[in-house]
């Protein structure tokens, strides 16, 4: 079987193009005893191709549609030697190796059946250029440079993308390349034209579907999110009617909180319907009067109607511990905040007072009556039905923290005389135990520091608090027999023990810390509240003390 060359000046196919040597020239009688052009790659048959090329001698180019002329690109052919020139037996070099160092090729024996197969051609041989005449047909494109002939027209022709119909209607891709290719070539990959044909019309139908769900969906989105902007622009806020069912929860509201904080927290409790009705009833009210804290509130409630029970005390669930105030009386307006049997609280906190937070220094000494004294920093802390004591203190001894630690209580202890921390915040408690008004604490926190001062001979040490002595008692008495106190001897009666007492007395506030940490330097010694209430005036001497005694039994009517 001779092969087919080019023909001068075109470019010579690569032994790696895959439609070269894989296929060999059957003759018109089909028979298979041809052997492979290269590496024995399988033969594939091709019959009748003497008329579908007709007669090249003498009848010239005969006409030819795309199916017909493909194979001349992909198959090699024997017997071309009248229209591709005389036969070179020299290029064979009588199969040995020619000077090119080209392998010589040895020719297949003429086909009885192929009128083709008498004449000799040899590989690469020099042939008269018949591709050069103008009517003769041009030579074959190597596979890199082919482009696609028209397709002859069938009866069921389909438009494809050049013939009006859009490319992505069309299926797109390179499937679209196979679709095109000649019948022959879709017999061999095992399906016809008309078959192929029909695949691609479902595929442009599948594709239109696609589009116009995209399309739909789209429109859909469109008017789904614009009706949201009409609505959130323009259209009232979502809202409830009414005082609310007969449903309550109790909600927390944190320090600092606004109405957008706040609506939240009621939307996901189920109070209001929206965060944005709630605010507007809260910037048209007095929602900014509205306090941290816990309230109970009922669900599905109308915006207004939440800011007015808001604003009402009697919704409000929380704790508040004012300066001064002692933890016995914490304790208990805990235990009815919460429902909770008297001392439940108390009980919490002398048993798990470690666990609540408290700093290194709290609780050094071991006279100390209650641990957490000092500790519950004034300050309104929710408290509604469902919560746990110890999540209350714990808040409340978090925030005294807090307070004392914004002051470096270690350097201040030395510079007052003080032995550690813990007696900053005792002298702080009796502070604001003692004193009246803001301009009494500073003064009061002189008399304390020194009346402790070793060099005191009149009082020699005592403080002589009567704040001291009703803690130890839980009274609040300023009339005091004298036998009563001397005769008793609790480290907290600050008449017969000298210093200071085993811890704080109170919740002190942040004026009476500030004046403990800051107090005056004018020799005051002495205090006498000469009204019995709020009026206190002191003194230096032991001489101007006597006189603010008699003025205070005056006023008393003793």
């Amino acid at each position: 079987m001779t092969e087919y060359g080019r023909g001068p000046g075109s470019e010579p196919w690569h032994p790696e193009d895959p439609l070269y040597g894989d296929v060999g020239w059957e003759g018109q009688q089909g028979h298979t005893g041809h052997q492979p052009a290269y590496g024995g790659q399988p033969q594939h048959q091709y019959p009748q191709q003497q008329q579908e090329y007709g007669d090249w001698n003498n009848g010239g180019p005969q006409p030819y549609d795309q199916q017909q002329y493909e194979p001349y690109d992909q198959q090699q052919y024997a017997g071309q030697g009248q229209q591709y020139g005389q036969p070179n037996q020299q290029a064979y070099n009588e199969g040995g190796w020619d000077g090119t160092g080209t392998h010589a090729h040895i020719p297949y024996a003429a086909d009885p059946g192929d009128p083709y197969g008498q004449q000799a051609a040899a590989y690469g041989a020099e042939q008269p250029d018949f591709y050069g005449t103008p009517d003769a047909y041009p030579p074959p494109e190597p596979p890199a440079r082919r482009r696609a002939e028209p397709e002859a027209e069938q009866p069921d022709w389909d438009p494809g993308p050049d013939q009006g119909e859009h490319a992505f209607f069309a299926g797109g891709g390179a499937d679209d390349e196979d679709d095109d290719e000649p019948e022959g070539r879709g017999d061999r990959r095992g399906r016809g034209g008309k078959g192929a044909k029909k695949e691609k019309k479902s595929r442009n139908g599948c594709a239109c579907l696609v589009v116009l769900l995209v399309f739909g969906g789209g429109l859909g989105g469109i008017t789904y999110f614009g009706y949201q902007f009409y609505q959130n622009r323009y259209g009232a806020a979502p809202d409830y009617a009414g005082a609310g069912n007969s449903q309550t929860v109790s909600i927390e509201i944190p320090k600092g909180a606004g109405g957008v904080e706040i609506g939240r927290r009621l939307k996901d409790a189920g109070v209001v319907k929206s965060v944005d009705a709630f605010v507007s009833a809260f910037t048209s009210s007095d929602g900014d009067k509205i306090q941290a804290g816990a309230y109970i509130l009922k669900k599905e409630m109308s915006a207004e109607n939440a800011v007015e029970m808001m604003l009402d005390p009697k919704s409000q669930a929380n704790v508040v511990v004012t300066p001064g105030q002692r933890n016995i009386s914490v304790y208990k307006a805990i235990d009815t905040k919460l429902g909770l049997t008297a001392g439940t609280t108390r009980g919490v906190a002398e048993k798990d007072f470690k666990t609540l937070g408290l700093p290194d220094w709290a609780n050094a000494d071991g006279d100390i009556k209650d641990p957490l004294e000092g500790f519950l920093f004034p300050g309104t802390y929710p408290a509604a039905k469902g919560m746990k004591p110890a999540s209350v203190l714990k808040e409340m001894v978090g925030a005294a923290d807090a307070a004392y630690g914004k002051f470096d209580l270690d350097a201040k202890a030395k510079a007052l005389n003080l032995e550690d921390p813990l007696q900053v915040i005792t002298v702080a408690s009796m502070v604001q135990a003692e004193g009246k008004t803001h301009d009494d604490f500073r003064k009061m926190a002189e008399v304390i520091y020194n009346r402790l001062k070793p060099t005191n001979t009149q009082t020699n040490q005592l403080l002589q608090f009567d704040s001291t002595f009703n803690y130890l008692k839980n009274e609040s008495n300023i009339h005091i027999s004298e036998s009563e106190i001397n005769k008793n001897q609790d480290p907290y009666n600050t008449y017969t023990q000298k210093g200071l007492p085993p811890g704080p007395i109170g919740s002190p506030g942040s004026e009476a810390l500030a004046a403990a940490l800051n107090p005056t330097s004018q020799g005051w010694l002495y205090f006498v509240a000469t009204d019995g209430e709020n009026n206190t005036e002191f003194a230096k001497t032991y001489a101007e003390f006597e006189k603010l005694k008699d003025k205070f039994n005056e006023s008393a009517g003793n």
